[in-house]
């Protein structure tokens, strides 16, 4: 289920992750909110008509660095990014599991699939996880190969 986020609401993301609200940040958190699933860099570029690839990139990269957005490295043609919705800045409770299509090549939310524990050695530290399923998607299993 897509996401609305009117302007109001996506200031208010961005303040409560400590960046400066701009036309373009708000533009690429609406485009997020609403895809339904993570979008690439290319796929963001062809839904946001009127900020370059470039522009897109910083606003996302500033992102990642403010922990506001997943980047989904899902073995296919890139990096993938979804909108954090956890409730601390400091800390991801949001971390779930990704499902990537092998046919239509997108990657999608699980959202009620918790990452599974895993034990780290001694010494080790989890600062985040990928954790991507592959295989067909509902929309492409009937197809044939």
């Amino acid at each position: 289920m897509a996401k609305v986020m009117d302007e109001l609401k996506c200031t208010e993301l961005l303040d409560q992750h400590h960046i400066k609200p701009t036309a373009n940040r708000i533009l690429v958190v609406k485009s997020l909110a609403v895809a339904n699933r993570p979008m690439s860099l290319s796929e963001l570029e062809n839904k946001i008509l009127t900020i370059d690839k470039s522009g897109i990139f910083r606003a996302l990269t500033l992102f990642k660095e403010h922990h506001l957005v997943h980047v989904i490295e899902d073995g296919g043609d890139g990096v993938r990014y979804e909108l954090c919705m956890s409730r601390h800045i400091d800390e991801d409770d949001d971390m779930h599991v990704h499902f990537y299509c092998e046919q239509c090549h997108k990657t999608f939310c699980m959202e009620g699939i918790a990452i599974p524990h895993v034990d780290l050695p001694a010494g080790y530290r989890m600062h985040t996880a990928n954790f991507v399923i592959k295989g067909k998607c509902p929309a492409c299993g009937g197809r044939a190969d």
